[in-house]
């Protein structure tokens, strides 16, 4: 996929975060304004034939899929640059964010989660659709504390021998999807049942640092049960059955079975409690939402017409039709699909910089240290970045120039007088007050784990585009600086052409709590004037290894 591509008909607003099947984007519909998140697809999903074989004819099983627990697709298109996916904005988080930022959830809100996946699930099984991938990173968990399913039908394949793959996410792939066999609706309960172990506890129930090991332990270990508590345990042992016809199915038998779980264990009202922690929950990562005031984008209800008229090469499930799509403010659900995007931001203001700020290691250090423990929770303030300085006066501004004195009377001459030299000069140039142009600011990717983790990104390419009316790119002195833990740090950028600059961050030491991290760009050109950019873009660091 090509990296200027953008989708036509949408408006970029900023990007959302990036996993393993590409990053995501949030957007507005130019015909309504409505806000959306696009999916770009990473090259080798988007130009994989098979994948698009099978996810054209699953898109317009998906695009008519109308339930609450499931986080909507609009659209699915494909162009010589790449494919994209448009899907319903969910302002909330994902539950990865939250069982990383807070721990394991009550039994009540682990129960909840559960319900709606199985919902959620039921509904696409309805329809002839398998989730494939269903993890953490995929459950999105809104401000009312509903849970929403996301990412259908795209997981990325994973190495299991010389002549043979499997796909999914290794630590909730369940037995039978680790010979190669087609997912299965059965192996999506399976996985719901393994995340529901997973907001029980805290971790994953199969700890294996390999695939090798992984395999095994799925096909074979005891089912986990005794951390969590025993009025779940016969949940977990039939969701994770091993044999596929000894899960409960379809996943609205499961749901019934949880139910009358949840009702003799935790009364009558446990789904209101659950419901209300997940809720608060969410609200104390307000601040990662795609719409952090809570607003959606929106105050009022707005009709959306995706779809419609494509133009050549362009392939859309919904070609030549419209397609309404009625969204509330306040309860659009943004579909981040990429496993947590930071839990708290780095910092409130913009302290003094530090030369070497304690906790932060500079870009390019060697990979050393582990990971910290579980973060705290995080405040919900929002950082105030720097004020953008001004320059002395406009491009335009030309500096005033005295005449040169008259005498009132010619002196009085007895002799010729000697030749002397011109004084004439041109006159000097203004000096240069204008300040470098600076755009374009990025960072990709826009996730990293520290340094040390065995996999993941550990360091991010920042790129600015930067430009001077008289100082040439070679002159021009370009840095980003990055807040982390309450200590700036500033990095030095070198031109790669075109008027682009780039600079690296990390690795970096893991943070006492997954952060959110700032990043400034400043220019500097040869008169010494300088510009910043207004509003920070951000990366995340997590505070340890994800696994699988």
């Amino acid at each position: 996929m090509s990296a200027s591509w953008q989708l036509s008909g949408y408006t970029p607003v900023r990007r959302l975060g990036a996993g393993a099947s590409g990053s995501v984007m949030l957007a507005t519909h130019d015909g309504t304004g409505t806000p959306v998140a696009i999916k770009y697809l990473i090259k080798s999903v988007g130009e994989d034939p098979s994948f698009r074989t099978a996810f054209q004819a699953e898109a317009r099983l998906l695009g008519e899929i109308d339930d609450p627990h499931v986080s909507r697709l609009y659209e699915y298109v494909e162009s010589p640059a790449g494919a994209a996916i448009v899907m319903e904005l969910v302002n909330g988080v994902s539950l990865r964010q939250m069982l990383r930022a807070h721990g394991p959830t009550t039994p009540e809100s682990a129960l909840c989660v559960l319900k709606g996946s199985l919902a959620g699930l039921a509904a696409a099984h309805a329809r002839g659709v398998v989730h494939r991938d269903y993890k953490p990173e995929n459950v999105l968990v809104t401000g009312e504390g509903l849970s929403k399913l996301a990412d259908f039908g795209i997981a990325m394949p994973i190495g299991e021998g010389a002549d043979s793959t499997v796909t999914g996410t290794p630590r909730y792939m369940a037995p039978e999807q680790w010979t190669g066999a087609p997912a299965s609706p059965a192996c999506d309960i399976y996985a719901a049942t393994a995340t529901f172990f997973e907001c029980l506890t805290g971790r994953p129930p199969y700890d294996g640092r390999d695939l090798l090991t992984l395999r095994q332990q799925h096909a074979t270990a005891p089912i986990p049960t005794d951390p969590a508590p025993a009025p779940v345990h016969e949940l977990l042992r039939h969701g994770m059955a091993k044999q596929p016809a000894d899960r409960p199915q379809p996943a609205q038998v499961f749901i019934e079975v949880l139910e009358q779980v949840a009702a003799g264990a935790y009364g009558e009202e446990w789904e209101e409690r659950g419901l209300r922690e997940l809720a608060r929950r969410a609200a104390l990562l307000a601040a990662l939402w795609p719409f952090p005031d809570g607003s959606g984008g929106a105050t009022s209800l707005a009709s959306t017409v995706l779809g419609g008229t494509v133009p050549v090469r362009r392939s859309v499930f919904r070609q030549g039709r419209r397609r309404t799509a009625v969204l509330a403010g306040g309860a659009l659900v943004a579909a981040l699909l990429v496993g947590g995007a930071g839990y708290s931001y780095a910092s409130r203001s913009e302290p003094a910089v530090a030369a070497s700020p304690p906790g932060v290691d500079p870009p390019g250090a060697d990979p050393t240290g582990t990971p910290a423990a579980t973060p705290a929770e995080p405040p919900s303030a929002t950082p105030t970045p720097p004020a953008t300085p001004t320059p002395a006066a406009a491009a335009s501004a030309t500096p005033s120039r005295s005449p040169s004195a008259t005498p009132n009377r010619s002196p009085v001459r007895t002799t010729a007088p000697a030749p002397r030299p011109s004084t004439s000069t041109s006159p000097p140039p203004p000096p240069d007050v204008t300040a470098p142009s600076l755009g374009g600011v990025s960072v990709n990717p826009g996730e990293l784990e520290p340094k040390g983790c065995p996999y993941g990104y550990k360091s991010s390419t920042v790129t600015a585009t930067v430009t001077d009316d008289r100082t040439g790119a070679d002159a021009l002195k370009v840095s980003f600086r990055y807040t982390l833990e309450g200590a700036t740090a500033t990095v030095q950028m070198t031109s790669v052409g075109r008027g682009r600059f780039q600079g690296t961050l990390g690795p970096l030491t893991a943070p006492k709590q997954s952060s959110r991290i700032p990043i400034f760009v400043t220019a500097v050109d040869a008169a010494g004037n300088s510009t910043s950019s207004t509003s920070p873009v951000y990366v995340t660091l997590y505070n340890y290894c994800t696994p699988g």
